[in-house]
């Protein structure tokens, strides 16, 4: 039953977001706004870690399952992606690599500036 309720909560928040997303003339995606709002809360307190811990792990752990749909939509468009395949590959190797230099950067920038923080 206590996974139960921490889904209904889960939910509730991304029913928020959709809410919001229909409501707002904003081009943000209704996840967006959910996730934020389970930030706010949690963050504030009006959400106890708690009260979502043991489900939120429980989906993060099957999230692979997740991307099966959007996989097969894929194979689906392959007709629509072939074309275009070239450049989507390379735009796809040179982002990733951009955000793993970019990633290490931000997290060498971090480690040292708390390195000088703690020296005298």
């Amino acid at each position: 039953m206590k996974y139960v309720k921490q889904l209904m909560l889960i939910l509730l928040i991304s029913l928020l977001g959709e809410v919001l997303c229909a409501y707002l003339p904003l081009p943000i995606p209704a996840s967006i706004y959910g996730l934020v709002l389970m930030l706010a809360g949690l963050c504030s307190g009006i959400i106890k870690l708690a009260a979502v811990e043991e489900t939120a792990k429980f989906l993060i752990r099957i999230m692979q399952v997740m991307f099966i749909p959007a996989a097969v939509g894929l194979l689906d468009a392959w007709g629509v992606l072939q074309p275009i395949l070239l450049p989507v590959t390379v735009i796809l190797v040179v982002t990733t690599v951009l955000v793993m230099v970019t990633s290490g950067k931000a997290a060498q920038w971090v480690q040292n500036r708390e390195r000088k923080a703690e020296r005298p």
